[in-house]
């Protein structure tokens, strides 16, 4: 066996390790619960509030958007699992073993994509049962596959590149703000074609919006589409957009994880322990 095949398979035990203690550790199984949980209550408050003349309910709308901006959300996931493991030195021993790094984000991209699978049907379970207006037929299973699977091949790289931007998990969170009215303009909440032209075109401009678009496609009746942009599910759109941006995550994220390896040594971490102690104290 290669080399790289060997660190692709330690990689993927290690992944299935870490997913497994996420679920007995306490606060790991409570971020895998509570986020989820709390986005079916925003559904069925909205499960009877009309868009428009539609005649859709909005929670019918919104229920399979969150679907598509928890797989967005990766992206995030992966960037505080990189730069937590950064500040303690994780990525620092990584480092130092034969194709450690590749062994370490496959890992991270087992247990992020893992996460995300319990987290979708601890939300989907419960919602389908107090929102009504969503269709599942035979088509469903295998569209909500194919856009949650290059989904996650577009953010898991982008997450891996921020990640590798900051230096500490303070500093990192700075990135939830931008993200969070990123989702706001992307008719996950609110249909992007009740927004104005500049705020629909900035929308179809990162994945966040073609994720709802394509889970909407998967779990909504054919009819729904008069809410969308052209009246059309765009599957092709979908797929050259998360596609495209794959293939950026995949081209930009090795060079910003080789840069940020290059400079990670063992006076960079003392160094940033020293600063989050002096933070506590």
């Amino acid at each position: 066996m290669s080399p790289m095949a060997t660190a692709w398979r330690a990689g993927w035990a290690r992944g299935r390790v870490e997913l497994r203690q996420s679920f007995t550790n306490g606060a790991d199984l409570w971020g895998h619960v509570f986020w989820p949980l709390l986005m079916v209550v925003v559904t069925y408050f909205l499960r009877d509030v009309s868009f428009g003349g539609s005649g859709f309910l909005l929670g019918t709308l919104v229920l399979p958007s969150v679907l598509g901006m928890n797989a967005s959300m990766a992206m995030v996931s992966m960037s505080q699992h990189l730069t937590a493991d950064r500040e303690d030195g994780t990525l620092l021993r990584a480092k130092a073993t034969p194709n450690g790094m590749t062994t370490y984000l496959v890992g991270k991209a087992v247990l992020v994509s893992g996460g995300l699978v319990v987290e979708l049907a601890v939300f989907l379970v419960p919602a389908l049962l107090v929102v009504p207006g969503v269709e599942i037929g035979l088509g469903s299973w295998p569209t909500l596959a194919w856009v949650l699977a290059l989904g996650l091949l577009a953010t898991l790289p982008l997450g891996a590149a921020l990640g590798s931007v900051f230096t500490s998990t303070r500093a990192q969170g700075l990135i939830t703000l931008p993200i969070l009215a990123l989702i706001g303009v992307s008719g996950v909440f609110y249909p992007v074609t009740a927004m104005p032209d500049w705020v629909q075109w900035t929308a179809q401009s990162f994945p966040v919006y073609w994720l709802g678009l394509g889970t909407r496609s998967a779990l909504l009746p054919d009819s729904a589409v008069v809410v969308e942009i052209g009246g059309s599910w765009r599957h092709l759109e979908t797929v050259g957009a998360l596609g495209a941006w794959a293939v950026f995550g995949l081209l930009v994220a090795p060079v910003v994880l080789r840069r940020m390896a290059r400079r990670e040594s063992g006076s960079t971490v003392a160094g940033r322990r020293e600063k989050a102690l002096r933070r506590v104290g």
